[in-house]
Parts: structure tokens; C-alpha cells; sequence
């Protein structure tokens, strides 16, 4: 008699662990015990980020090479049993280092064949299609200018905004969806995902998907990293949660607003430093993104590539 009962009972919590998902206010249990939330950090890549630097409808899904096939992509459960099986080790990210024969950062390579089988993106397939983004941690005046370009060259980036950012800034939240753009997940709070709990790391992704989807009516899909701080763990929980995680294969230091980079260095930096299938993060708070930002559009259009949407 004891055994049937506890039969029951294990039956019962397995049946309630599958019903368990990836909800705003949802609660599972966690197999990773971790620190409470870390203090917000300001809105900049990793330290290792170091410079590295079909049509207008293309999707980057098209043409993704075999290690990228969705038949590769593990089924994740959002009660957290498989996923608190991965490594959390914290891992950073930053496109520095030795390039290929096609000017793209062999790191980039290296993690999009090891981590893409959980939706994540370092770099795209090669191709003439490259990828725009912009990090809005806080408003700094030059988000307006920025889409004002864009506009003006007929060009749609990835917008990745926080919670404060998208509560603080409604009109210019609302332009980027108006205007086509996507608007990203860049976090509730800005804090290291690895140094949460499972359970803590939804909680702060999903309470800021929930804020949009009530106040702006969008429904995120695309997630980046405060500092593109990850882990394996955080990697598959974001997959699990229906998002893809997007990092980027070019980045330099413009997110120190008091000291800029020069505008013509920074432009031929970014124009050098060019690749196939080449996803660009940019700060919207820096003066030098707004000044170059048009004849950037040009010169990548000249050599060659196509600003393409992120699907």
C-alpha cells in the first residue's frame, strides 16, 4: 500500500514538473543553485570584446550550413531537469583574434558551430547578407538620428532595449516598431545571466517579453546577453523560451559617451573590418555611430553587401 502511494506521488509531481513553462510569473525548480541577482552593470559588451572588426528580405536562417539544421537542436524541458544538466560555466564573448581567409573572427566561427545548435548566433552563414544591431541600455539623445538614417537608407536593424529603457523611452520604442524595425531583449535588470539561478534568469527575460506584449502589443523573439556574459545553461533556457540569442561578429569600444571615437578612424574601422554574414553591434548612445552611421550604409553597400532582416 505504501508503494502505490508513493507511486501516485512521483507520478503526480512528474505530471506538474511538464506543465511547468516558460511564463512571466511561473515558477520551477532549478537543479543550479546560484547567488541572488548581481548588481545592475552598465550597458557594454564583455571586456574581451575587443575590436574585430539575396535581397533586402533575406532571412538569416537561409542557407545555414548542417551544423545549424533544427533536426540538431536538442529538446529542451522548462522544468529545468535537462537544462541544469549543462555546463554554467559564465563564459564571455568578444569577436577578437585571428580572422579566415574571408576576414571573419575564427572565434565566431568556432562558437557558432559549437553553440548553434541552441539557437544562438555569433556570426552568419557567408554571404553578401550582414546584419545591423543597436544596444539601448538608456537613452543618450542620438536614438532618433539613428533612426532617421535608416529610414533614409531603406535599411531595418535589431533594436535591443532593457526594461527601463522600454518603460522610459514609449515613442521611440514605438517608431522601431512602427518603422519595421526588431525590437530585442536586452533584459529586465542588465545583470550577468550566469550568475542567477535557472529560475531567476526567466523570471528576468520574461518580465520584460510580458511588458512589451501588454504595452506595445510586440511579442519578442531575439535575446542578447548583458555583456555577452552566457553559459551553456542560459544558452539552452532562452531556446527553451521559444527565443534565439544573438550575439555579433563585429564590435569596438563606443559605449564610453565622454570619450568617443574619432568619427573617420571609427568608419574605416568598421568598413576594414567587413565580412559575409557579418553581424554589427553598435552603441545608439555614441555620437560617432550617429555622425558615420549613413556613409557606413554606402560603404557597405558598395563593396558588395546587403543590410538584411533578422528572422
Amino acid at each position: 500500500m505504501k508503494a502505490k502511494k508513493a507511486l501516485a506521488l512521483v507520478c503526480t509531481l512528474a505530471i506538474l514538473l511538464a506543465l511547468s513553462g516558460c511564463t512571466p510569473s511561473g515558477s520551477s525548480s532549478s537543479s543550479r543553485s546560484s547567488s541572488p541577482a548581481a548588481s545592475q552593470s552598465s550597458a557594454k559588451p564583455s571586456s574581451s570584446a575587443a575590436s574585430s572588426l539575396p535581397d533586402e528580405d533575406s532571412s538569416i536562417s537561409d542557407g545555414l550550413d548542417s551544423s545549424l539544421d533544427e533536426s540538431d537542436s536538442p529538446t529542451m524541458r522548462t522544468d529545468f531537469t535537462e537544462i541544469g544538466a549543462l555546463s554554467g560555466e559564465a563564459l564571455g564573448w568578444g569577436p577578437g583574434g585571428p580572422v579566415d581567409n574571408e576576414n571573419r573572427s575564427q572565434g565566431a566561427i568556432a562558437y557558432q558551430e559549437k553553440y548553434g545548435k541552441y539557437d544562438a548566433y555569433f556570426i552568419a552563414p557567408s554571404s553578401e547578407n550582414i546584419y545591423l544591431t543597436f544596444d539601448e541600455g538608456y537613452e543618450n539623445g542620438y536614438t532618433a538620428d539613428i533612426l532617421d538614417t535608416l529610414k533614409e537608407k531603406g535599411v531595418h536593424a535589431v533594436f535591443f532595449v532593457t526594461m527601463p529603457y522600454a518603460k522610459e523611452q514609449p515613442e521611440l520604442v514605438r517608431r522601431m516598431i512602427d518603422e519595421g524595425h526588431i525590437v530585442g531583449n536586452h533584459s529586465n535588470k542588465h545583470i550577468a545571466y550566469p550568475s542567477l539561478s535557472l529560475e531567476e534568469a526567466k523570471e528576468d527575460l520574461m518580465s520584460l517579453h510580458q511588458y512589451m506584449l501588454d504595452t506595445y502589443q510586440y511579442e519578442m523573439s531575439l535575446f542578447r546577453f548583458p555583456e555577452g556574459n552566457f553559459s551553456e545553461q542560459t544558452l539552452a533556457l532562452l531556446q527553451s523560451c521559444g527565443y534565439k540569442t544573438l550575439f555579433w561578429s563585429f564590435a569596438y569600444k563606443d559605449w564610453y559617451v565622454d570619450d568617443q571615437p574619432n568619427p573617420d578612424q571609427a568608419l574605416a574601422s568598421m568598413l576594414k573590418k567587413a565580412h559575409p554574414g557579418a553581424i554589427y553591434l553598435l552603441h545608439a548612445v555614441s555620437s560617432t555611430n550617429a555622425q558615420v552611421l549613413g556613409d557606413f550604409i554606402d560603404g557597405m553597400r558598395e563593396a558588395g553587401f546587403v543590410f538584411s532582416d533578422f528572422k
